[in-house]
């Protein structure tokens, strides 16, 4: 039976961004499916509320704040601002999408942890703390580095990060280092205060059974929950953050005010609609969590032990993703295998619902995602342009063509029949937190379209029989139009341009999963359709990869050292020895650039048109447009290779390369010839 839609409102959070950095695929691991899920359950006629916000508390945000001689605050407005300008540009629509450092935060913080010291669940206790005698000051998590007592690999001041993965108290690092000056530390006593985490023990053992969600958050919780449970330090010695009550000199640890953000989030949300926020924190309301698999500790652990003991309501489930990898390397942003969402996917041109697809679509959400250029492309051109916007339209060109609006005709039974079993597998695998299987089996369905409208060849039966061939292509609109709904949780800007192709003027956002069974209406005008996937060219995945390889070449350098950039920068300057045969075959010629403009898709590349000596002028494409206005180059003389091979850059051809240098500003160079010549002289 199915789960939803469900009297009760359903709340959905995702996991914070910390506000300390850029987005990238990672991020959107998490984010990207819980937008999906969100859009689906409103399709059912689902209640739902969708919050989240930047997490801007902690150690690391003061730490980077210091290095760059600015301040926490200064650092998180950068930071969050872009994060909630990424989410939007990716289609992830949040009802609310506040900050920890909200004044609605400071104030919920402090009322739990208040309500958690009236039911004594919080005590002080003196312990031993990291201190660095060159600095002279306290360092709390990540202004400390040691060896994890656990598993004695390499850990930082609050998580084996490096090993274990186990959670650190203050004072259990082995060997303490300070981060800043890479000296000794040494411990000394300070009063912090506790939470009784171990007396929750029974209470989530019981709770981790029946919360819903994915079976590893609830399986990796219940193998710490059946160890030993040790209480929990809930206090840093830290200026930045929410004050800890009556102790000025403390904050709350992060990971306190953090998860308390999603109360915080509702309770803003709440105010701005006149709504309630104890439907869900108090009374019986859902609450469902999306998170990276790296912190289901504290969301399935620390959490609910949290609300229960201030009294309110715990999650119902908690649904963890899969880690990532980068063309089949662990993910790592200091060793280059990082795709950031701007300057690596939107700024060339992509759209966001292609990236949606691939990460709903790619594996089970619980798997490892690895992100390839090359399986990115395959699945665009295969699933995206060779089977759904093949259908699409082929179907709405030769229904506009033929008829120019939906013909008259009966939808078949068993075209209705396969939409509604298509919905049904579709809901089901999305209550299951299965969006690969969803994905399938929406694609399932343009598949079996493709089919249908394949054999029922209306290409002929338009000369034989044209109330006929008007039925089979009405058909084709039903299953249009279902496949619009059905879509648009993953490809929510794609279905609403599809969605007024084939006439509807009601918002496909806002329509249910049952109306793709009404039948579409005899008489609909169609206007001449648009194709809404194109093809991604292998010489864009080419350059991909190129700017990828290169990543993963400057972090290589500058882990290695000044000596060994140096003898990187030599290795790659250096080149085979070629023949004078060899370079014979290059046609080098002189021409004039008639003319330049800018290619919108792309931040480095210009379109000329450059007079050879030929009948015509040649289209090239060049790297000019960062140093080099367009409206500059017109007359300039250039040196060009004429007989490489064309290429496809951004989506626009290229028949040739304006042979140019580099300067130390990585600025081109143009290579010009001494004096004027005549267009088309050769280079010998």
């Amino acid at each position: 039976m199915s789960k939803f839609p469900s009297e009760k409102p359903v709340l959905v959070t995702c996991g914070l961004p910390y506000a300390n950095g850029k987005a990238h695929v990672g991020h959107l691991r998490t984010y990207v499916p819980a937008d999906i899920f969100t859009r689906s359950l409103r399709k059912t006629g689902q209640e739902v509320t969708f919050v989240c916000g930047s997490d801007t508390h902690g150690t690391p945000i003061v730490f980077n704040a210091e290095e760059l001689k600015t301040t926490p605050t200064e650092i998180i407005k950068v930071y969050h601002k872009h994060f909630d300008e990424t989410f939007k540009k990716m289609g992830v629509m949040f009802d609310a999408f506040g900050t920890t450092d909200d004044p609605t935060n400071h104030n919920r913080t402090t009322e739990i942890v208040s309500k958690l010291i009236e039911n004594g669940y919080v005590y002080p206790k003196t312990i031993e703390i990291a201190y660095c005698p060159s600095c002279d000051r306290s360092l709390p998590d990540r202004y400390v580095k040691g060896t994890c007592p656990h598993c004695k690999k390499e850990a930082r001041g609050d998580e084996c990060d490096q090993g274990c993965g186990k959670h650190l108290e203050p004072g259990e690092l082995e060997h303490p280092t300070c981060t800043t000056c890479n000296g000794p530390a040494e411990y000394k006593q300070q009063e912090h205060f506790f939470f009784k985490l171990s007396q929750f023990k029974d209470f989530l053992v019981e709770h981790l059974e029946g919360l819903g969600g994915t079976l590893n958050a609830r399986n990796y919780a219940l193998g710490w929950v059946n160890q030993e449970l040790t209480d929990w330090c809930i206090t840093r010695s830290l200026d930045w953050g929410i004050k800890f009550p009556g102790h000025e000199d403390l904050v709350v640890y992060v990971w306190v005010d953090a998860p308390i953000g999603y109360i915080a989030f509702t309770e803003e949300w709440a105010e701005a609609n006149n709504e309630s926020w104890e439907k869900f924190w108090k009374d019986d309301g859902s609450i469902i969590h999306f998170i990276g698999g790296d912190i289901i500790y504290h969301h399935c652990i620390f959490w609910p032990a949290m609300l229960k003991g201030a009294g309110y309501n715990q999650p119902d489930a908690v649904v963890a993703s899969g880690m990532v990898k980068i063309e089949d390397r662990t993910f790592s942003k200091s060793r280059g295998y990082v795709v950031w969402v701007d300057e690596d996917y939107l700024d060339h041109g992509f759209h966001q619902d292609l990236l949606r697809y691939y990460l709903a679509s790619y594996t089970s959400h619980t798997k490892e995602l690895n992100f390839s250029w090359k399986v990115f492309q395959d699945k665009v051109n295969t699933e995206l342009v060779g089977v759904f916007g093949n259908f699409l339209y082929r179907t709405l060109l030769f229904t506009h063509k033929n008829f120019g609006e939906i013909p008259e005709g009966e939808v078949k039974q068993d075209i209705l029949d396969e939409i509604n079993t298509t919905i049904e597998n579709a809901k089901e695998a999305m209550e299951n937190y299965e969006f690969k299987k969803y994905a399938d089996t929406v694609m399932a369905l343009a598949s079996y379209g493709n089919t249908y409208f394949q054999s029922n060849e209306p290409w002929k039966l338009i000369k034989e029989n044209k109330e006929a061939c008007g039925e089979v292509v009405k058909n084709c609109a039903q299953i249009t139009k279902a496949l619009c709904l059905l879509f648009e949780p993953i490809l929510p800007e794609k279905m609403e341009e599809a969605w007024k192709q084939i006439g509807m003027e009601t918002d496909v956002h806002e329509t249910n999963y049952m109306e793709a069974t009404e039948l579409v209406k005899s008489g609909t005008t169609l206007e001449k359709p648009s194709i809404l996937f194109e093809k991604i060219e292998d010489e864009k995945t080419e350059e991909m990869e190129t700017i990828s390889a290169a990543r993963v070449k400057e972090a290589i350098a500058k882990e290695s050292g000044t000596e060994e950039v140096e003898e990187v920068k030599e290795i790659e300057e250096m080149k085979d020895l070629i023949t004078f045969d060899d370079f014979s075959k290059m046609d080098i010629r002189i021409g004039t650039i008639v003319s330049a403009e800018a290619i919108k898709k792309s931040k480095k590349l210009l379109k000329l048109q450059v007079d050879l000596g030929e009948e015509e002028t040649r289209q090239i494409v060049a790297g000019l447009k960062e140093s080099h206005e367009p409206e500059q180059l017109i007359g300039k003389q250039v040196a060009v290779l004429t007989n490489l091979a064309p290429a496809k850059l951004c989506g626009v051809e290229s028949n040739g390369m304006v042979l140019a240098g580099v300067d130390a500003a990585d600025n081109a160079i143009l290579l010009q010839p001494e004096k004027e010549t005549n267009p088309g002289t050769c280079i010998h």
